[in-house]
């Protein structure tokens, strides 16, 4: 029987950065705005911001890989840690039509066009490739999405990064976003976060040993021992098609995801 494996981390510097990446990872010298961990299809990340994110959007799989040789990029978030004022964006207060989006991201207009939403430690938000987003400052968030990296930016608040707005407007859903995803209970300690054609990713709360499906395990709280490997937060398992033991030596918080069975 083969055992889970740990994913080995990368590191991203990022301008919207922080030094402050504890208790999941040590605090760096240098701001980090993201931590990479490649999942076969998916690609697990964990996000920690000082500064809003530029307004983007990515595209669905046929543009991408007729346009980019790439997949698309559908993508939840699960906010980690928040400060008071925290907020993300997800499409518009009121449909938008083409011109005004065009108009609105060469003047900026288009950061108050957004429906930014509150962010709490433990919400989860769902984008769909298409959606409008912005993700804003601290907050301390765990990402995960189709392995992509394809981003068109609309508007980045005058940072000398390029702008990809026509190809932006050619996937940009222009309407509204239905806002925080309600975590739906499965079982005791377990919820289930968010279900797509991508990835079906559940929340588990874990005292006692027991084991863990296929897929992949992302550490959030606690430590302890997984097929006797020790494990802390901030670490990212592949676990085997056979499964694997966990056994907490504290209270456990994992996120768990796979790619479903189509």
């Amino acid at each position: 029987m083969s055992a889970a494996q740990a994913i080995e981390p990368r590191f991203i510097p990022k301008i919207w950065g922080s030094k402050e990446l504890e208790p999941w990872f040590p605090n760096p010298t240098e701001p980090t705005g993201e931590v990479w961990f490649p999942a076969g299809e998916l690609l697990i990340k964990f996000l920690f911001t000082t500064e809003n994110l530029s307004v983007q959007v990515h595209p669905k799989d046929d543009y991408a890989a007729l346009h980019e040789q790439s997949l698309g990029k559908t993508e939840m978030w699960h906010i980690l840690r928040a400060a008071p004022d925290a907020k993300v964006a997800l499409g518009f207060t009121e449909p938008v039509g083409p011109q005004q989006f065009r108009k609105s991201a060469e003047s900026g207009e288009i950061v108050d066009l957004l429906e930014w939403m509150p962010a709490h430690a433990g919400d989860t938000f769902f984008a769909p490739a298409g959606t409008v987003h912005a993700i804003g400052a601290g907050l301390a968030l765990c990402e995960i999405q189709q392995n992509s990296d394809v981003t068109y930016r609309v508007f980045d608040y005058g940072r000398d990064r390029g702008l990809q707005l026509e190809k932006a407007l050619e996937v940009a859903d222009f309407g509204r976003h239905p806002g925080a995803s309600a975590p739906r209970l499965i079982g005791a300690g377990s919820e289930l976060l968010v279900e797509c054609a991508y990835f079906v990713t559940e929340k588990a709360h874990i005292s006692f040993p027991c084991a863990l499906h296929a897929g992949y395990a992302i550490v959030l709280e606690g430590s302890g021992l997984l097929d006797g490997q020790p494990f802390r937060p901030g670490t990212v398992w592949s676990i085997p098609q056979e499964g694997s033991r966990i056994g907490p030596e504290s209270p456990v918080t994992l996120l768990t995801t796979r790619v479903p069975v189509s």
